[in-house]
Parts: structure tokens; C-alpha cells; sequence
């Protein structure tokens, strides 16, 4: 069989320097799918603002103004942690659709009698470079050349398959360290809820304290109880605030790592039909 089983000469069709999210924005871009986090930072940021200057000047109900601005200081660092969490998601789904394109790539011959060799394993490296401006920051591509790196240069068809097991495990490990700083956020942002509602109650209990010392008369003890419903409302809705967060960010981890597995299987059946499936058996 021909060394060289392509019959058409390749064209550029996927370019990770100019398609991936972070690259275009002019920040490093993260391996695979893992976000810049000082991108997503940033981004996170400057939605923090955003929201607070619409809260503040908008056309918003008082109540939920309130929430936001007077319920003490646990509400700001929420919001940023949120929006910061929402921005690193984002970004991940952008960057995951970028490494689902690779799965349409014409990367092997579509010759039913097609063997894998150590010659034409060359032949694939060469299209795919050509096709594919770095195949080492896509997924699938990275676990295919280096199968066929391994068949290219040493030649023995069972270490392939070896070799496209353990690459599978470390896509894994990689995507799910992916998700580390935002798994940090989903347990801070209900913690910060909690130490919003403790220094409510500390307030409120701190404020009913006073107001049974004082021994005023019934209008001077209802003012004073208006400092009691105001550390009540601190409490409870800086809890709210921040588990409606955690919620939010919990279905949107929830959805995107379900997506993220789909792919990782779907990588998996391309590996073992296009690469496992077609060795030559008694290429040593």
C-alpha cells in the first residue's frame, strides 16, 4: 500500500491560535479546556460592576436594591465570586466547542482496506499537522499523534493501544482538574452566606439586647426593634443570596461536565475505530 493514502493535498480548516476564545482576547490560552483564570477574573469583575451600577442607578425594585447594598459587606464578595465562577464557565464552554470541531476532521483515509503502519502513521501525522495548526491543543488530536508517534518511531502496533488508554485517563484528570477553582467557589460562596447570616443574628440578638436594657416606653421599644428586623434581614437574605448562587453555578457545572464526558466517550469510539481498529496486526 502507498505510504501516502490521501489522494487530495490538505488545507488549514482548524487554527487553535486564532479560534480559541482566550487567543483571540489576547491572554494565554488554558490547555484544552481548562479557562484563564485571570481572564475569567476580569471578566468576572467588570460583571460585578455592571450589576451593582444597574442595582444602584437602575429601575429595580427597593427591595431588591436592598439586598444587594444593605445587607452588610458578605453580599459583595458573593457576587464577584459568582460572576467570576460564571465567566470561567463561559469561557470553558467556548473552548469546548472549539475541541468538539476536531471530531469533523478529515484526519484518516476513508479507504475501507486503510492499515495502519509505521509509513502511513507518518503519512496521517503529516495531514493532520497540515490541517490543524498545533493538533497538541485539541483533545482527540493530541491522543491520536501520539499513538502514532509511538507507531511511527518504534513501530510495535501494541503499545498503541497501551498508549491510548493511559492518554484517555490523563484527558480525564485534566478535565476534571479543569474544574478545581470553581468546585472552590461552589463551597466559598455558601460559606460567605453563612458568615453573612451569623453576623445578622449577631446583630439582631445584639440590638434585642439593648432594647430589653433600655426599659423605654412602647415607641422608643418599637424603633429599637427596627435594628432587630434589620440584622433578621441580613441574616436570612445573605443566605438567600449566596445558595441561589451556588445553586445556579451547581446546574451549570452539572450540565457543561455532563457535556464534557459525552466528548471524552465520543473521543474514546473515534481512538479505538480509527486508530486501535485499524493497525496492521503484523507490523512489529
Amino acid at each position: 500500500m502507498d505510504s501516502n493514502p490521501f489522494s487530495s493535498s490538505p488545507m488549514l480548516m482548524l487554527s487553535w491560535t486564532r479560534q480559541d476564545p482566550e487567543r483571540r482576547l489576547g491572554f494565554k490560552g488554558g490547555r484544552f479546556t481548562s479557562p484563564n483564570k485571570l481572564l475569567g477574573f476580569w471578566v468576572g469583575l467588570l460583571m460585578t460592576v455592571l450589576f451593582y451600577a444597574t442595582v444602584i442607578m437602575g429601575p429595580v425594585p427597593a427591595w431588591f436594591r436592598d439586598m444587594f447594598t444593605l445587607r452588610g459587606p458578605c453580599p459583595y464578595p458573593t457576587l464577584l465570586l459568582f460572576f467570576w465562577a460564571l465567566a470561567l464557565l463561559y469561557l470553558k464552554w467556548r473552548k469546548f466547542a472549539l475541541q468538539q470541531r476536531a471530531e469533523k476532521l478529515p484526519i484518516m483515509p476513508q479507504q475501507p482496506d486503510f492499515e495502519l503502519t509505521p509509513a502511513t502513521a507518518r503519512a496521517v501525522r503529516e495531514r493532520m499537522s497540515a490541517i490543524v495548526d498545533d493538533p497538541n491543543h485539541f483533545i482527540l488530536l493530541n491522543r491520536i499523534d501520539l499513538a502514532l508517534a509511538n507507531l511511527h518511531n518504534i513501530g510495535h502496533t501494541a503499545d498503541v493501544a497501551a498508549i491510548l488508554k493511559i492518554q484517555a485517563e490523563n484527558d480525564e484528570a485534566q478535565i476534571a482538574s479543569s474544574y478545581s477553582m470553581i468546585q472552590g467557589f461552589l463551597w466559598a460562596i455558601p460559606v460567605l452566606g453563612f458568615i453573612g447570616t451569623v453576623q445578622g443574628l449577631s446583630q439582631a440578638i445584639g440590638a434585642f439586647a439593648s432594647t430589653l436594657a433600655a426599659g423605654a416606653d412602647m415607641a422608643a421599644l418599637r424603633g429599637s426593634l427596627q435594628n432587630v428586623t434589620g440584622g433578621l434581614a441580613t441574616a436570612f437574605e445573605t443566605t438567600l443570596v449566596a445558595l441561589v448562587c451556588a445553586l445556579i453555578l451547581q446546574l451549570l457545572v452539572s450540565w457543561l461536565q455532563s457535556r464534557e464526558s459525552e466528548f471524552l466517550d465520543a473521543c474514546n469510539d473515534i481512538c479505538h475505530k480509527n486508530v486501535a481498529g485499524k493497525l496492521r496486526l503484523n507490523a512489529r
